[in-house]
């Protein structure tokens, strides 16, 4: 009989996510629909200068575009303090949880 109450409320949410996935598909179709035109000529390049092919006349030295940033290992130390963070926090939620259920039944 669990079995069976289980299944039913899996199957009882499925009519709303399907119209929440139908809706998002009808949202996102009319979105595109209204995206306005590209204007006439707009992959059309003007011809490159003879110094961007030969060269220039006077060598410019290149810049940095970006100087700021996090460094990978900062990514992957607060991506694992996020993890371990949200593990100790389900952990703590299960075990209120399983504390609740047994206050209830009498058990302990």
């Amino acid at each position: 009989m669990n079995r069976i109450r289980r299944i039913c409320r899996c199957l009882a949410g499925l009519p709303r996510r399907a119209s929440a996935l139908l809706a998002s598909v009808a949202a996102a179709s009319a979105m595109l629909a209204a995206a306005p035109p590209l204007p006439p000529g707009w992959n059309k390049h003007p011809p490159m200068p003879r110094e961007y092919i030969f060269g220039p006349v006077v060598k410019v030295p290149g810049h940095t575009v970006v100087t700021g940033g996090m460094p990978g290992w900062q990514v992957a130390l607060i991506a694992a303090g996020a993890a371990l963070l949200a593990a100790v926090l389900a952990l703590i939620a299960d075990r209120a949880w399983a504390a609740q259920r047994r206050q209830m039944a009498g058990v302990g």
